[in-house]
């Protein structure tokens, strides 16, 4: 049955929702939302899909695991094996209704391996006879960042294995975390050398583990536990998990030792109260427990879907929660102009860090809990990220505190809060408001969009304060007095400046199209149009029929970018771009009016490529980028349908997979030959 509109809409959010967050996460380290806010939001989309099958797409969060990959600070690197996501239980009933449909797929009685969930960095570290020669983050589970110099600091990972005859290849999965009592003490030389406080260690070990400088993560004493191995050649055959893990540890590597089994799923329910129990008594963050079938044989009939295994489930603890004081409500203005109230908080720790801000989403949510400035609230934070109120405490509310009242005015520009019909959220429609601009040159400079280094917010603040950005156009036209004139800019920042906003007019189209911040154009949507259209101007003078006509471009996504395009205010800052010779186009896809929708002009544009292995001239960024620029895909496995394999470096085993099926392989010369023809 046909999807209905508002459901689409909704799957769209979603879908760019959790984009945004997993962007944040990954590589920002910076989380903004809650790890059950977060699991909510897939919990819907995955209901969602289920409900409407025709709705799924092979790019939908569901369908891949999450993560992401940074390749533009470290090099990207191939896993041998994938490194799948887990599904998560939130409570008995969900571990046992995962219990039962594992029981339904084979009815067997299933022993288990019950491991504190360690709340820290996934790490790959591959070992060639007995030699460790790679260190990578997990990324998005297909490759991840090459940390090696990194990890060779850690001082419980051995740079030899223990073995008097190593296997020759050896994939080990492990987690890489900051000690409780070494973050505390490395937060207590940042305050006394006046430095920013580092949140929780969670975030302080993803930071020290992915610092340029492997002097810096050395003296972070960052520690690790296997848990997995992956890929294997050599080396005794392991037929069950605790066996692999004790194997493991015959290899000098180290394993949590508060790993336990259980013979029945009431054992695990046991062992799960137990580390709950004591979870602030460890050494190291836990934010739940990872519910493992301990048989190989079993594994293999339960098998896999395309983001997790489903022989294994991480039962999360709930999150936690504190009371304090609620000073006042504010509202803070987003790039689109949404209007979103917080908490300012008396501050408190809480879930590993003291957090003095929490959302509370809307004005049908403050409603909703009546919370109101000067209540003692109940405050919740999963993990390490921002945290939510959940409910005043009533007993405690002083007598006088009045309900509060959403405001009517902007807080930044002093126009109207309008909240349009069907509309959670309030909207300041004054497209002129500073805060909106300043969010808004922000979004155009991130990484995944404009990617232009040093202008941060901070920077964006003073550009828009100053008069010197109305708009993301005038970015370009600033100039080094202009530069010199901001606080904290020198002569050599103020050229480093204006040398990345000229590097950042040779980003790709779909680099650009997120840029611009259209409604529900996330990258996925971004590649789609920029592939099958060629150029940005044949994307602006589209009809809706034009745009729905491209492939994964649904009539939300594509009457956003018609409204985008038909808005005065964005043609003014299209032409701006266009003035100063920001990249408009795709490789080989022409002007306006050359081509049309299918990609016409584009070389690759029927063509499917897999990477795998590094590349010398490439990083793995930039090899997507080359041929989606020309209209291909990039693909994350081989498969019949597989035009091009592209080896580099310390293949995976696509390369074994291509010579199976008969796959065109390209080297790096050819393929480059491939790109210039």
């Amino acid at each position: 049955m046909a999807v209905p509109p508002e459901v689409e809409t909704r799957i769209s959010e979603l879908r760019e929702a959790i984009g945004h967050h997993d962007f944040r996460y990954y590589v920002l380290d910076d989380p903004e939302v809650s790890d059950a806010e977060y699991d909510a939001l897939v919990r819907e989309l995955r209901g969602l899909e289920e409900q409407f099958p025709e709705a799924v797409t092979p790019d939908s969060p569901t369908q891949r695991p999450g993560g992401w990959v940074d390749q533009t600070t470290f090099a990207a690197v191939q896993h041998v094996q994938p490194m799948l996501s887990l599904d998560n239980a939130v409570d008995l009933p969900e571990l046992e209704a995962w219990h039962a449909r594992i029981r339904r797929i084979a009815d067997v009685g299933y022993r288990f391996v019950c491991e504190p969930k360690v709340d820290g960095l996934a790490i790959s570290l591959l070992y060639e006879d007995g030699r460790l020669v790679r260190g990578a983050t997990r990324g998005d589970g297909v490759s991840g960042e090459d940390v090696t110099l990194n990890v060779k600091t850690i001082r419980s990972i051995p740079h030899r294995l223990a073995l008097e005859s190593p296997p020759a290849v050896l994939e080990v999965r492990g987690e890489v975390f900051m000690p409780v009592a070494v973050f505390e003490e490395l937060n207590r030389k940042q305050g006394e050398a006046g430095e920013r406080l580092f949140a929780n260690p969670r975030n302080a070990g993803a930071g020290s583990l992915r610092q340029l400088d492997p002097r810096v993560t050395a003296g972070r004493r960052l520690d690790t536990f296997c848990y997995q191995v992956g890929a294997k050649e050599g080396g005794p055959r392991l037929r069950s998990h605790w066996e692999s893990l004790e194997w493991l540890k015959e290899c000098g590597l180290p394993v949590n030792p508060d790993i336990g089994c259980a013979s029945d799923l009431g054992a695990v329910e046991k062992f799960c109260a137990e580390v709950l129990g004591r979870r602030h008594a460890l050494s190291y963050e836990v934010d739940g427990v990872v519910v493992k079938v301990d048989d190989y044989g079993h594994r293999e009939e339960l098998g896999a879907t395309t983001k997790a295994p489903r022989w294994a489930i991480a039962f999360k603890f709930p999150p936690e929660e504190k009371t304090t004081v609620l000073r006042e409500i504010q509202v803070s203005i987003g790039r689109t102009g949404r209007a979103t109230p917080f908490a300012v908080l008396e501050p408190v720790f809480v879930g590993g860090s003291t957090v003095g801000l929490a959302t509370l989403h809307n004005q049908d949510e403050v409603a909703r809990k009546d919370v109101r400035p000067r209540d003692t609230v109940v405050v919740r934070k999963a993990g390490d990220v921002i945290p939510e109120v959940v409910a005043p405490v009533i007993a405690k509310r002083p007598k006088g505190a009045r309900a509060w009242k959403f405001p009517t005015e902007c807080p930044a520009c002093g126009g109207p809060l309008v909240r349009l019909e069907g509309e959670a959220d309030h909207f300041c429609v004054n497209f002129d408001c500073p805060a909106q601009r300043v969010q808004r040159v922000v979004h155009f400079s991130s990484r995944a969009a404009m990617d232009i280094e040093h202008l941060g917010e901070q920077t964006a603040v003073q550009l828009v304060e100053r008069g010197l950005v109305n708009d993301v156009g005038d970015i370009y036209a600033l100039s080094l007095d202009d530069a010199l004139g901001l606080e904290g800019f020198a002569q050599l920042s103020a050229e480093n400046l204006l040398a990345a906003v000229e590097q950042s007019k040779g980003r790709p189209l779909p680099n650009l199209l997120v840029a611009l911040g259209i409604r529900h154009v996330g990258r996925a949507a971004a590649v789609e149009l920029a592939r099958h259209l060629g150029h940005l101007d044949r994307i602006e003078g589209a009809s809706q029929e034009e745009l729905e006509a491209v492939e994964g471009i649904g009539p939300v996504i594509a009457q956003s970018v018609r409204r985008f395009f038909d808005s005065k205010a964005n043609r003014v800052v299209i032409d701006k771009l266009r003035a100063t010779g920001v990249n408009f186009e795709v490789p080989g896809g022409g002007g306006a009016g050359s081509g049309g929708p299918g990609g016409g002009g584009l070389p690759f544009s029927d063509l499917t490529f897999v990477l795998t292995g590094g590349l010398d001239g490439f990083s793995r960024d930039e090899a997507r980028a080359a041929i989606e620029e020309r209209g291909g895909k990039v693909a994350g496995s081989v498969s019949k349908k597989t035009s091009y394999v592209v080896v580099g470096t310390d293949p995976g085993s696509k390369l074994a997979k291509a010579e199976q099926l008969g796959v065109p392989i390209l080297d790096e010369p050819a393929f480059v030959k491939l790109l210039e023809g």
